[in-house]
C-alpha cells in the first residue's frame, strides 16, 4: 500500500469539537509520516457498519471518542490488558495478522502528562481520585504502575467506588470512601475525573485534602481555569493542570501504537493552548 494513502480517522458523535486531527496532523509534520487523518461524525447506531467500513477500505487504526468507546470495546477481535481494565477502548489498529486490537491510551496518556511534562512524581505518594465512572477506570492501571503509596476513590456515590476499587484488589489496595468520609487526610496528588467541570460544578471536596506540596489535576480542560482548580489555587494548591496535556498525550500514545514513533508533545500543548 502506497504510504502517502496511510488512513486513519476519529470516530464520535458530536466529532466537531475534536482536537484530534489537530493532534495528529502535528505528530505527522514533526515525525515526517505521510498519512491522511480525518474525522467522523457516526451515527449512534451504526459504529460496527463504519468500523468495519473504515477498515475494509484500507484504513489503519481509529481514534474512538463519546460514545463509542464500549462499542469499540465490543468491536475489537482482541484487547490488550489495559483496554481490559479499563472496560474502554479509544484506539483500535490492525496487528500482523490483520486482527482488530483495541487499547487505551487515556490513562497512559494522563500519566506521561504528570510524569513527563508537569515533571510531578507519582511513585510513593497519596493519591486522591475524585469519581467513580469510566474516565478513572480507564486511569487506574497507569497509576498503579508508577508504585504510588496509596489511592483512594471518593464518589458521591459509595458504592461505585467501592466496587470499581474492587475490581483492582487484586493489583492494588484502593481505599474508596464518601466526601464527609475523608476526614482530615491529605493528599499529594489530587486528581478531578468528573465531569463536574463542564457543567461549572464542584465536588464536594473539604479544603484539608490540601497540603503545602499537593498537586492538582482536573481531567478535564478549558479556556479558563476550571472550577476544580480555581478551588484547589484558593486553597493554597501551587501547582495545578487541566487535562489538555492528557488529551495531547493519549494521542501521542495511539500515534506510536499506529506508527511506532514517539512525537514530543510540550510545545503541542502550548500551541493548542493559545488557541483555546
Amino acid at each position: 500500500m502506497n504510504n502517502s494513502m496511510d488512513r486513519y480517522a476519529v470516530f464520535g458523535n458530536p466529532i466537531a469539537h475534536s482536537k484530534s486531527p489537530i493532534l495528529h496532523k502535528a505528530f505527522a509534520e514533526e515525525t515526517h509520516q505521510r498519512l491522511v487523518y480525518t474525522s467522523q461524525c457516526v451515527d449512534v447506531s451504526l459504529f460496527i457498519d463504519a468500523a468495519n467500513t473504515f477498515f475494509a477500505n484500507e484504513g489503519l487504526g481509529l481514534n474512538i471518542t463519546v460514545p463509542f468507546k464500549t462499542d469499540a470495546f465490543n468491536f475489537a477481535n482482541k484487547l490488550t490488558s489495559r483496554a481490559k481494565r479499563a472496560g474502554a477502548v479509544n484506539t483500535l489498529f490492525l496487528d500482523d495478522n490483520k486482527n482488530i486490537i483495541g487499547d487505551n491510551t487515556d490513562g497512559v496518556g494522563l500519566v506521561n502528562d504528570i510524569t513527563e511534562n508537569l515533571l510531578w512524581s507519582l511513585k510513593d505518594k497519596d493519591i486522591l481520585i475524585v469519581g467513580a465512572g469510566g474516565a478513572v477506570r480507564g486511569i487506574l492501571e497507569p497509576f498503579i504502575g508508577q508504585h504510588p503509596k496509596s489511592i483512594t476513590l471518593v464518589n458521591r456515590t459509595v458504592k461505585k467506588a467501592v466496587s470499581l476499587s474492587q475490581e483492582f484488589s487484586d493489583i492494588f489496595p484502593i481505599e474508596a470512601c464518601s466526601f464527609s468520609g475523608l476526614g482530615n487526610k491529605s493528599f499529594d496528588i489530587i486528581i478531578n475525573g468528573t465531569s463536574a467541570s463542564l457543567t461549572g460544578d464542584l465536588p464536594p471536596l473539604p479544603s484539608s485534602v490540601i497540603h503545602s506540596d499537593s498537586n492538582c489535576y482536573d481531567m478535564m480542560y478549558s479556556k479558563e481555569l476550571t472550577p476544580f482548580l480555581k478551588w484547589a489555587q484558593q486553597n493554597g494548591c501551587k501547582n495545578t493542570s487541566d487535562g489538555l496535556g492528557m488529551l495531547v498525550c493519549q494521542g501521542a500514545e495511539s500515534f506510536f501504537i499506529w506508527r511506532k514513533i514517539k512525537p514530543s508533545t510540550t510545545e503541542l500543548i502550548k500551541k493548542l493552548r493559545k488557541i483555546l
